[in-house]
């Protein structure tokens, strides 16, 4: 075989191009340290490597999770003690005014401080993290709690005969008093709210001097008119009877007395699961059917009526419920992604289907018609208040509160604050509760109530008995406060015992992250010993080459002419 001179200069620049080229590679690793630097060098191992990677990205957001959980919950556990310590604060305070050894004075001096206290609370009750209320549940850019007017009567049976409402504002107690107008009834008789004899006057400097008030008849209800105090009190029920009391003797505690007292409402949502949910339709004819959802589901979940089944086929036309076998869709995304070809026969009861969607069931039945469209929808709204971060692929924690769980207060339901019209209705008695109250009661029985745990009605009523001079009422609120303190330590231990959560899985998650990393390395990562070896061999092949090919180069027939 002719050897050519192009064949040879073509074989030396192939074998210098293949030995710089590895010599390269070889310089690449020492550069970088790592065996693999692309695919090519180990499609195997770059594949094991990538799927490690993908880990650590896990483990890195858990991490970050984490850091926000501690956070919040850091937050919330400093800020409960605090809260904790303005109770002994209050709880000193009352057990001062307690005693007999006081004046109506002295009891006055305290309330200024309880007051001051009572607003601290409040504020501490809409704690903030990063700019989002901590006790509201998901609503997290308003505030957990607002201060409102409540109502206080050491009369039972007039707090279960009537309900109440009240307007305007007060910065200091309405003690409120009912007498008979004609001096006849003794005290502790009884009297309608509609007998025009009843007479009604208020103080608002702790009974040391009242002004006359009226009563106004009107839809069944009692207007209370307090014009010098800034509130205005309906009791709901004109019917009810009060017990009288001289009209120039307030120490008769036999009569019907009420007190116009501070407390805070609960603003954020009251579901710690998905179990509530509020459904809303869409579509013609949709407002003749009555919907409701059962069961456990997400934050957006959408259905979609697509007709009925008929010999096996859709029909997209209008489907009689409790008849025919609806069609339907759904989505857990807030409809960008559907579930369809659902579909629900008749389950024997007549003008109502339940159509299985995921966690539970969307039952519809007849409220006047008992008719589908096609196309019309129904949207599930989860009352849900906890906020969940993931620290690992099968655990999460909770980093929010529900405010009224920790510091009770005053709530109403939110299917109670529209009515049929969707107008904003009154916050009433009737519509909303005192938190924690064991009979489901919205009034608390003043001097007469066992204690309760609601801190917000604890420190109003604190407030009020001394505002008044009560000494058995502020007994009364001292062991209310003892209650709450003990229930704000639990809520503290709960926090608490989540961040020990936090703290053991951030322990684990590091473990796991040095593992990644160690079998990353183990993979990818050049041994220097090799390397070293490798790469001073690949040097002396590639001097060798280039050595050899000049000498070869020099070598000519004309040298032997």
């Amino acid at each position: 075989m002719r050897i050519t001179q192009q064949m040879l200069y073509d074989s030396y620049i192939s074998n210098m191009n293949s030995s710089l080229s590895k010599l390269m590679e070889l310089n690449n690793e020492s550069s970088t340290m790592k065996r693999i630097n692309k695919p090519s060098d180990d499609p195997t191992g770059m594949v094991r490597v990538l799927n490690h990677r993908d880990t650590l990205t896990a483990i890195g957001q858990y991490q970050e999770n984490i850091d926000t959980a501690q956070g919040w919950l850091n937050a919330s556990d400093e800020n409960l003690i605090q809260v904790s310590n303005i109770i002994t604060q209050a709880k000193t305070l009352a057990e001062q005014a307690a005693t007999g050894t006081l004046t109506s004075d002295n009891r006055e001096q305290i309330s200024y401080q309880v007051r001051s206290l009572f607003e601290q609370l409040v504020g501490l009750a809409n704690l903030e993290y990063d700019g989002k209320s901590v006790y509201a549940g998901q609503k997290t850019d308003s505030p957990a709690f607002q201060e409102i007017l409540w109502m206080t009567t050491n009369d039972a049976d007039f707090a279960g005969d009537t309900g109440f409402y009240i307007d305007g504002d007060s910065d200091t107690t309405i003690l409120v008093q009912f007498y008979d107008t004609t001096g006849t009834q003794g005290a502790g008789a009884l009297m309608n709210l509609s007998d025009a004899n009843l007479g009604v006057r208020y103080s608002m400097d702790g009974g040391e001097t009242f002004h006359q008030g009226s009563l106004t008849l009107a839809g069944g209800q009692a207007v209370v008119n307090l014009p010098e105090s800034g509130a205005r009190l309906t009791l709901t029920n004109a019917a009810a009877q009060v017990k009288l009391t001289p009209r120039d003797d307030i120490s008769v505690a036999d009569g019907t007395w009420l007190w116009l007292r501070p407390t805070a409402q609960y603003m954020g949502d009251d579901s710690s699961d998905n179990s509530d949910v509020d459904v809303t339709s869409l579509g013609q004819g949709t407002d003749q059917l009555l919907s409701w959802a059962t069961g456990n589901f997400g934050p957006n979940v959408s259905v979609r009526v697509d007709g009925y089944l008929s010999n096996g086929s859709l029909v997209r036309n209008a489907a009689t419920i409790g008849s025919q076998t609806i069609v339907y869709s759904y989505s857990t995304d807030g409809g960008v992604n559907w579930i369809t070809g659902n579909v629900q026969a008749p389950n024997g009861v007549a003008s109502n289907v339940s159509l299985s969607i995921g966690g539970g069931l969307l039952n519809i039945a007849s409220n006047g018609g008992n008719v589908i469209q096609p196309g019309s929808q129904f949207f599930l709204h989860a009352r849900s208040s906890s906020i969940e971060v993931a620290i690992s692929s099968t655990e999460k924690v909770r980093i929010n509160e529900v405010g009224m769980d920790i510091f009770g207060g005053v709530y109403q339901d939110p299917e109670s604050v529209a009515d049929a019209d969707g107008n904003r209705v009154h916050l009433t008695s009737q519509n909303a509760a005192v938190v924690f109250a064991e009979d489901g009661s919205s009034m608390i029985s003043g001097s007469n109530a066992s204690p309760t745990k609601n801190l917000f009605e604890a420190m109003g009523n604190l407030i009020a008995f001394l505002e008044t001079n009560n000494q058995s009422g502020i007994q009364n609120a001292l062991a209310s406060l003892t209650q709450a303190q003990e229930h704000i330590l639990n809520a503290a231990a709960s926090v608490g015992g989540r961040e020990n959560r936090l703290e053991v899985a951030s322990t684990i998650l590091d473990g796991l992250e040095y593992n990644e990393n160690e079998r990353i390395s183990s993979i990818e990562d050049a041994d220097m010993a090799d390397l070293l070896t490798a790469l001073s061999q690949q040097e002396i092949i590639y001097k060798a080459v280039l050595q050899s090919s000049s000498t070869i180069m020099q070598m000519s027939l004309l040298n032997y002419l």
